[in-house]
């Protein structure tokens, strides 16, 4: 069976860019291209398949070099003596503690988790975690605004550390944008369910 033959249009469907993006991709040599007789681009689909597969694993491979260096940098921030700094982190125990800084491991997973798959899931993955973090403000009797600054702790903190890691891998500020939106959207609604949940649990033990 022979190969089939992609005009620049149809290139630019199956990699899901701007029929410009293909062409600049080919001017550049980035992109495998043929030319016909007339001058014209044409491409084999078993090329153009082959590109987009190795790119895809390449971008996965960055994506998940620049999370590993965003946890570094949560680390670092907190054992900085940051998370001893805060007037809510002073009022739990060691065990509290503990919990408490777990809960940065799961809104982290979470938050990427969400991004990687462009919202699927969203609305359970924002009430769970925010149902985490009010569960246990109210186990450790902290009020709703101290555990609204817990939250809130851990959500800038990795807001911080990925706009450092964007900024030091020089990522397009197109991409940055789309990302932080994404990661506003989705904390908000972990917000909204964290103070839910806390009125909630407040009311069923009057």
């Amino acid at each position: 069976m022979t190969d089939e033959w992609l005009s620049l249009s149809d290139a630019a469907k199956v990699l899901g860019v701007h029929p410009s993006t293909v062409r600049l991709w080919s001017d550049k040599g980035v992109l495998p291209t043929h030319k016909t007789q007339g001058g014209h681009r044409r491409y084999k689909s078993s090329e153009i398949s082959l590109w987009a597969e190795s790119k895809q694993r390449s971008h996965e491979i960055e994506t998940e070099r620049m999370m590993q260096e965003v946890i570094k940098s949560v680390r670092m921030q907190i054992s900085e003596g940051r998370l001893q700094a805060e007037a809510w982190y002073k009022k739990l125990d060691d065990d509290a503690r503990v919990q408490y800084r777990m809960s940065a491991r799961s809104l982290f997973h979470g938050l990427m988790n969400y991004v990687a798959t462009s919202g699927a899931d969203a609305e359970s993955e924002s009430y769970a975690i925010g149902y985490e973090y009010a569960s246990r403000a109210h186990r450790y009797s902290l009020s709703y605004v101290d555990a609204v600054r817990a939250f809130l702790f851990f959500r800038n903190t990795l807001i911080e550390s990925v706009i450092k890691v964007y900024r030091d891998a020089n990522v397009p500020s197109g991409q940055t944008a789309e990302t932080f939106g994404k990661m506003y959207t989705f904390t908000d609604e972990i917000l909204i369910s964290l103070l839910h949940t806390y009125e909630s649990l407040g009311n069923a033990n009057r």
